[in-house]
């Protein structure tokens, strides 16, 4: 198994998993008198929105991958048809949180709409960041890993920047897992792919802000789902600790809000960059379903 495509998923799940103690909540201060600098992964609180969780697990947007990960590893590759029957036997009495663009996609199924129809019209960047083990499973077929990361997203979050924004993080992240730098592969996919989009300028603003205090750049470019608003973000983490996935994913969780899209798509950059000795160990030995997902990669 190639160790920086392990890597790349593990840190995508692990940053899910270090972000649910702390997700969405919105300001920084009231992180670290609640929890200091998160380090490890936590129990959320009973206020929580994921209340019922449990340290080591997963937010909806972790659980999502997970069954992306099955049906890839079932299909040997990426069926739409039997990624989205997975995706709705996952929310049938579900018992975390459903959120907006699930909710409006499970009414569209229920409506009569079909696996080809597109989902709801969000616009949060979490419908590409679960894209990590797409990536894996296509990482020797730049075309076939564009055309699947765009559907995948497609599927549950039809907004057109979301779905471009998945091309080009995969884009991105094949780049850096054929040797390229991740500051060099996003400067070089924005100018190749995206020159005359809104990605170009969210890019340009990330690498811009690399010198940055974290907490603060995220708060000013907005902590919320919304891809405008996460784009610039992540960018900035990869940029700002382009050989530290540790601190990025610690920084991403301390800045705030939607912290587990963020840092799923900055793990996902980083590990395909820095590769298994760059993850924390604690973190892959906490995660619950890990042992599981080392089988289901071997699969692939």
């Amino acid at each position: 198994m190639d160790d920086k495509g392990k890597a790349m998923v593990l840190a995508s799940f692990a940053a899910d998993s270090l972000a649910l103690g702390a997700h969405w909540i919105y300001n920084p201060e009231s992180i670290v008198k609640l929890f200091g600098r998160v380090e490890s992964f936590l129990k959320p609180s009973p206020k929580s929105y994921h209340a019922n969780k449990d340290k080591g697990d997963f937010t909806h947007y972790g659980d999502q991958a997970y069954v992306l990960l099955e049906s890839l590893a079932e299909k040997k590759g990426f069926d739409l048809f039997d990624f989205s029957t997975r995706w709705r036997a996952l929310f049938q009495d579900y018992t975390g949180y459903v959120d907006h663009a699930t909710k409006l996609t499970l009414s569209a199924y229920a409506s009569g709409s079909t696996h080809e129809d597109p989902g709801s019209p969000s616009d949060d960047l979490a419908g590409a960041s679960r894209m990590a083990p797409l990536v894996y499973s296509y990482r020797h077929d730049l075309e076939e890993l564009v055309g699947n990361a765009r559907a995948q997203t497609r599927m549950t979050h039809s907004n057109p920047v979301t779905v471009d924004s998945a091309e080009f993080f995969a884009r991105v992240t094949w780049r850096v897992l054929q040797g390229s730098q991740p500051v060099e592969a996003m400067t070089n996919i924005s100018q190749e792919h995206f020159g005359s989009s809104r990605i170009s300028g969210w890019v340009q603003s990330g690498l811009e802000s690399k010198g940055e205090d974290s907490v603060s750049i995220i708060s000013k470019f907005g902590q919320s789902c919304h891809t405008e608003e996460a784009f610039p973000g992540v960018v900035h983490l990869i940029a700002r600790y382009e050989n530290d996935l540790k601190e990025a994913l610690i920084q991403s969780v301390m800045a705030g809000g939607d912290s587990a899209a963020r840092g799923m798509m900055v793990g996902m950059v980083l590990g395909a960059h820095l590769g298994l000795e760059s993850l924390p160990a604690e973190w892959v030995h906490a995660l619950k379903k890990k042992d599981r997902i080392l089988v289901l990669l071997e699969k692939l």
